[in-house]
């Protein structure tokens, strides 16, 4: 079933969309003019769109008052209970002009609504029932009414608490014991109303949803609205949202990227797909106004919070491994969709040569100047930072923090590291050799000439010298630079009588706070974007 939409051009002229499925995703950054684009299409087709607000009332009272359907109907889509006069444009429903900022108050008359639709239903078939009653003939089976399609998805995502509209009164029932719909949960409250609202609107319209993922857990918010749309799957659904995981969630639906509103004209496009970036990844870009900087770990990881911290003009991105950091930093430059901003990738050093670095940095993929992140709170700066936070005199404790990672961890660990180092060489040299070749001769040639091209002694012997020299010299910078130890931060906070654990969470919250040398000390380690 194809379903239409009638958008703006920036020219001013009208498009009208056809789409395939029927669900859109409207996704932009704050202050691109999403809401407004909303209320923009509504207000172009105010017959065939409903508009859910954002900003909504959670509040009913308990006891629905009961309408006909067509009162219902009309108070639902234009605030009023009467006929409505088009040339009123919904402004009672939206308070005369403040379409994108009213407060509806409108739970009450959805469920209202809701109840009447039901009534009308079971209206219909008595009605039928007794025609076929008197030509006799048989009934046809009992159609199932809104009341029970709102049941059902509710058991979707509640399954463990059993709601019922009896006499005009929303009841829960949970472990055997009943509470009233006002005393239901933001939540609850927050899916009741949704589904009313949904399921209430006559068939075959267009139905926006401004924010739909508000005061919903994450757990169930997509279960929610795949539910109502297949429910509802005559009706086209507009989601207008700055949540991405909820509109990577939809994975079918179309997106439309709000780019810029001037306060008179939108620039709209449609999202193509990139095979080489995560839909969500593509989203969050689209959503910031910044340039990306793609980098190793989670949104929770110390790698990310120093980024924000150190780049704050820029989008961080975390990706995980540094090859996906290497990937989509790729996938972003190429993308055409994306040539107005600019994507980079920072990556720990971890053993990599010259020659490869050379080769991230001209993709504008960018190595630390020490091994990897987590040397950074062992960095002389930082060290003398957290002694002058604890009003120490002298810098001994510093020294003796220095001594301990050169000393006791770096000198007893060279060989491995030596080996690591050399493999680590190794493998991007094989990764980066050309065996093709146009007959078999030819490929088997360069195979017998890989040894010459690696040269493992070397290799060996160059990684080698540079790490002893490097612990002879007992040059605290370089040997960070080249010592690659995860746990080597979680052991310095015994040197300041902190907890070992405690001591990387004190330097974050005084780098947050503002303190100038952890902040100027880290940023020497860090690309210069």
């Amino acid at each position: 079933m194809d379903f239409t939409l009638q958008l703006p051009n920036k020219d001013g002229s009208i498009e009208t969309k056809k789409l395939d499925n029927n669900s859109l995703i409207i996704i932009g950054a704050n202050g691109a003019g999403k809401s407004r684009l909303g209320a923009w299409i509504e207000h172009n087709d105010l017959k065939n769109v409903h508009r859910i607000s954002a900003q909504r009332s959670l509040e009913f009272e308990d006891f629905i008052q009961l309408k006909s359907y067509k009162q219902s109907e009309n108070m639902l889509l234009f605030g009023v209970e009467d006929e409505v006069d088009l040339t009123h444009k919904k402004g009672h429903r939206w308070n005369w002009g403040r379409y994108t900022n009213s407060m509806i108050d409108d739970f009450g008359i959805a469920l209202s609504a809701i109840i009447a639709k039901k009534n009308l239903q079971n209206e219909k078939y008595i009605d039928e029932c007794r025609k076929r009653d008197n030509a006799g003939k048989p009934h046809e089976k009992v159609p199932i009414t809104v009341l029970e399609q709102l049941y059902d998805i509710w058991n979707k995502i509640y399954p463990h608490r059993e709601i019922k509209v009896e006499d005009a009164q929303v009841v829960v029932k949970y472990n055997q014991q009943n509470y009233k719909g006002i005393e239901m949960s933001d939540g609850e409250r927050v899916a009741l109303y949704l589904i009313a609202q949904c399921l209430a609107v006559p068939n075959n319209k267009t139905i926006i949803i401004d924010e739909p993922e508000v005061h919903l857990h994450r757990s169930i918010m997509n279960r929610l609205w795949k539910a109502i749309e297949l429910v509802r799957n005559e009706c086209l659904f507009v989601y207008i949202t700055h949540d991405t995981n909820f509109a990577a969630s939809h994975e079918h639906a179309k997106k439309l990227w709000v780019k810029e509103y001037d306060g008179h004209s939108w620039d709209l496009e449609f999202v193509n797909t990139d095979e080489f970036l995560p839909e969500q990844c593509l989203l969050d870009i689209l959503g910031n106004r910044k340039n990306t900087i793609f980098v190793e770990g989670t949104s929770e990881s110390y790698d990310t919070t120093i980024y924000r911290e150190i780049y704050k003009d820029y989008y961080i991105v975390p990706c995980g491994s540094s090859l996906n950091v290497i990937d989509y930093t790729k996938a972003v430059s190429a993308n055409k969709q994306l040539h107005h901003l600019k994507a980079y990738g920072i990556i720990d050093r971890d053993f990599r040569s010259d020659e490869e670095i050379r080769y991230l940095n001209s993709k504008r993929i960018y190595v630390l100047e020490i091994a990897e992140i987590e040397n950074l709170f062992c960095i002389e700066e930082v060290l003398k930072a957290v002694n002058e936070h604890f009003l120490y005199e002298d810098e001994e404790r510093v020294e003796n923090a220095k001594n301990y990672v050169v000393e006791t961890r770096f000198s007893k660990q060279i060989s491995q590291q030596i080996a690591k180092a050399t493999t680590s060489q190794i493998k991007y040299k094989l990764f980066s050799y050309d065996v093709s070749g146009i007959n078999v001769e030819s490929i088997k040639e360069k195979v017998q000439n890989l040894q010459n091209y690696i040269d493992f002694d070397s290799l060996a012997t160059e990684i080698g010298d540079s790490f002893n020299n490097t612990l002879k010299s007992k040059n605290y910078s370089e040997v960070l630079k080249i010592f690659n130890e995860k746990g080597l931060s979680s052991s310095i906070g015994q040197y300041f009588n902190i907890n070992n654990k405690q001591y990387c969470e004190l330097v974050l919250r005084l780098l947050r706070r503002g303190n100038e040398l952890i902040y100027i000390g880290m940023k020497k380690y860090l690309p210069h974007l």
